[in-house]
């Protein structure tokens, strides 16, 4: 999953950007509303996390310019804890969640947790498919209760791919959500994170659709 932060602040963007590094997120960042409207317009973010207070094009702004281009990424927004009507302001501009300053890293990746599995149609924190389970919280994975240990680029993968289960994810939209905007991409790295995967979780549940991309499904439903 990729991310987008865009926080004025250095500090707080930069441990926000760790944290979600940390989480297992491709995370690009932006320090004004500007730099960060471009990125969003011009980038497929999984999900974004917009401080309200920006300098050159403020937050609202920002988020009202997407949404009328038809940008549907999650947006959580960050509000000073006593501006209710920052709230109500980035709600009806089209945001999906806040978090109030000061806030625990813990809340926001939880919050991110909850709007990602959201969009993609998850209820619960825990994506399975077949014998391999995935849980958002803990970043572990097993498979038919067995751990399995993944590199971060694995997880990701795999993350990608649970969280879209059921449908053909082709190697460009991988590319574009597993790394960050200034990672050398090259496509041909997927075929190569994709069959250590295989290895790893020794299951049949990612299918190659020829000249498509990739099908996550359950053995069963393969056959």
């Amino acid at each position: 999953m990729r991310l987008l932060v865009i926080e004025d602040d250095p500090d707080l963007n930069r441990q926000l950007v760790h944290a979600l590094g940390d989480a297992g997120y491709a995370v690009d960042c932006a320090f004004d509303g500007e730099e960060g409207h471009f990125l969003g317009d011009s980038e497929p973010y999984d999900a974004v996390v917009l401080d309200i207070g920006l300098p050159k094009l403020d937050g609202i702004s920002v988020l009202e310019h997407w949404r009328r281009a038809g940008k549907r990424m999650p947006v959580l927004i960050l509000t000073a804890r006593d501006r209710w009507s920052d709230k109500v302001q980035g709600f009806d501009a089209g945001a999906d969640d806040y978090v109030a300053k000061p806030f625990h890293m813990e809340e926001v990746l939880a919050r991110l947790r909850a709007l990602l599995r959201r969009a993609s149609g998850h209820a619960s924190s825990e994506l399975t498919c077949g014998p391999v389970r995935l849980d958002t919280r803990s970043g572990r994975v097993s498979v038919n209760g067995t751990p399995v240990k993944l590199t971060s680029h694995e997880y990701r993968l795999l993350s990608y791919l649970m969280h879209h289960a059921g449908r053909v994810v082709s190697r460009a939209e991988l590319v574009e959500h597993l790394y960050e905007q200034d990672f050398d991409r090259d496509s041909n790295t997927i075929e190569v994170f994709v069959g250590r995967l295989r290895k790893k979780i020794d299951c049949d549940v990612i299918q190659t659709v020829r000249g498509l991309g990739y099908l996550l499904t359950a053995p069963e439903a393969a056959r």
